[in-house]
């Protein structure tokens, strides 16, 4: 009952934003990037932080130190959705917020290197889930694999985070894929919605290895993470420059060149990493041996794929006749 109800409200919240988004005009305009055509409703994806608030105010404001992070990284990412930002005022909030996230995780007590470590591979992390946000549900859905496997693992592995904040957080992203995760979608997460869940995952997934000292559960994300690393290789090898705005992501090829449904390429991504996730729960004994075979394999796949169909692409992103 208690999550029927959180779920009510987050739903009458997302309600909420739309109106206010619509007033104020917070739209998502297709671009030389976009994967869609329609103009939408930008940052519906503000729902995550309310899910994540939801838990922090009814839980004895649990985990404060993240809640304050997550809070700073949500302000400017819906700050620059509404008007562009400086970037470097973007990473004075984003550092600042993976300060207060070490604090919580209890990082400062290891040597430094360790902090420049963690500062590096969170970075590429939250941008690699930005930049993988470009067709209707697969942040979405992508983040409920996550969160349903991270749910399993600490209720069946080892508990490394309080329950109901995955249950919370999973009740927002369930709200947010019934208005994205469909063929004309309400709304789209915009860059508050991918970093938020971005940054609250990479809180889940740190606590989990800090408890374990298993550094191979970043296998969570090795889909997303397979295809962003060997994307920036490719468009490193193409003498592109990977600030700019492109449209060569597997799935992006998926849906504009090879005109599957969005749907359908969210629900690929989706089973390949439930599958992923299984097997390497059924060879838990054997973790980093799964991961580097995960990598290699979904590297084969991924190199398969551009040998096959990259062909599409032209250089201005668009199909060739």
């Amino acid at each position: 009952m208690y999550y029927l109800i959180i779920l009510v409200l987050l739903f009458l919240a997302e309600l909420f934003y739309f109106r206010i988004a619509d007033k104020c005009n917070i739209i998502d305009k297709p671009n030389e990037r976009s994967s869609h055509t329609r103009i939408t409703l930008r940052g519906g994806g503000i729902i995550f932080y309310f899910g994540a608030l939801g838990y922090f105010l009814s839980n004895d404001w649990g985990y404060l130190w993240f809640m304050l992070a997550l809070t700073l990284i949500t302000f400017i990412s819906f700050v620059d959705d509404i008007r562009s930002t400086s970037q470097g005022l973007r990473l004075v909030f984003h550092f600042t917020a993976m300060a207060l996230m070490f604090y919580q995780w209890g990082l400062f007590s290891l040597s430094w290197w360790w902090i420049i470590i963690a500062l590096i591979v969170c970075t590429g992390i939250i941008n690699a889930y930005n930049f993988m946000d470009g067709i209707n549900g697969i942040t979405g859905g992508y983040s409920l694999v996550i969160l349903g496997a991270l749910a399993y693992i600490n209720a069946e592995v080892t508990q490394f985070v309080e329950p109901a904040l995955i249950y919370t957080v999973f009740c927002s992203v369930l709200v947010f894929c019934f208005f994205n995760f469909r063929k004309k979608a309400r709304c789209f997460a915009g860059d508050v919605g991918s970093v938020s869940i971005a940054f609250i995952l990479l809180f889940l997934i740190g606590k989990l290895i800090i408890k374990t000292e298993d550094f191979s559960w970043i296998i969570l994300l090795s889909v997303y993470g397979v295809d962003s690393v060997l994307t920036i290789i490719h468009r490193l090898m193409l003498h592109e420059n990977i600030g700019l705005p492109h449209r060569k992501h597997m799935y992006q090829l998926m849906a504009n060149e090879l005109k599957m449904p969005h749907v359908v390429v969210s629900l690929i991504y989706m089973a390949m990493q439930v599958i992923v996730i299984i097997g390497y729960i059924y060879f838990l004994d054997h973790g980093y041996l799964y991961l580097s075979c995960t990598i290699l394999l979904l590297s084969i796949i991924y190199i398969g794929f551009m040998k096959n169909f990259f062909c599409l692409h032209s250089p201005n992103g668009r199909s060739e006749k």
